[in-house]
């Protein structure tokens, strides 16, 4: 059996991260409803998933830190010689997209939550108080940082659908192996 191009930490980040990101966009979108329900039980829950969401997002940022770190260091992966060059365009472009979007989107929360002139802290998985980024609370920085947050956020669920349908594209009309190198039970003996 052929062994992936990734290693076994990359794909456990690659999923890891993938569970993640899936979770907080759902939440995300959720998130508003919650704040805006007529009765206080609904509102608490509202601020409960929102520290659960600052605390998801977060994580994905260090472990994407991570796992680029492991990208810069190993390369990518060479690509399928029959992809053309559009293909190959798409692809590189979905792949920093990816690292683009991991850690801004966080980053992006982190600087709302820290300009925000409420000054709610984010308490990391109830465990310690994430501290707020050095800036000066501003509700204009705030609403521009929340207005990145929810175009990137709207950006990301674009980059996975794309992600998606070449990788089953892949899989399914190409019938290469690049799906199976995240997903090492559908490699293919030779």
């Amino acid at each position: 059996m052929r062994s992936s191009p990734y290693s076994r930490t990359a794909i456990a980040l690659h999923w890891l991260i993938t569970v993640l990101i899936i979770g907080n966009l759902v939440g995300g979108l959720l998130l508003e409803g919650l704040f805006d329900a007529p009765d206080a039980a609904t509102r608490q829950l509202g601020f409960t998933v929102v520290q659960l969401h600052k605390s998801i997002g977060l994580t994905i940022m260090l472990l994407s830190l991570w796992r680029l770190a492991i990208r810069l260091r190993a390369g990518f992966p060479p690509l399928p010689l029959h992809m053309t060059g559009t293909e190959k365009v798409l692809a590189r472009f979905t792949h920093y997209g990816f690292y683009v979007l991991m850690i801004a989107i966080p980053l992006s929360g982190w600087v709302m939550v820290s300009a925000s002139p409420f000054g709610f802290p984010t308490q990391w998985f109830g465990l310690f108080e994430w501290p707020h980024l050095p800036i000066a609370a501003s509700k204009a920085t705030s609403e521009t940082a929340s207005e990145a947050h929810e175009l990137l956020a709207f950006a990301a669920i674009a980059l996975i659908l794309l992600h998606v349908a070449g990788a089953l594209k892949h899989h399914f009309f190409d019938r290469d192996d690049i799906l199976a190198r995240m997903i090492p039970v559908l490699r293919r003996k030779i």
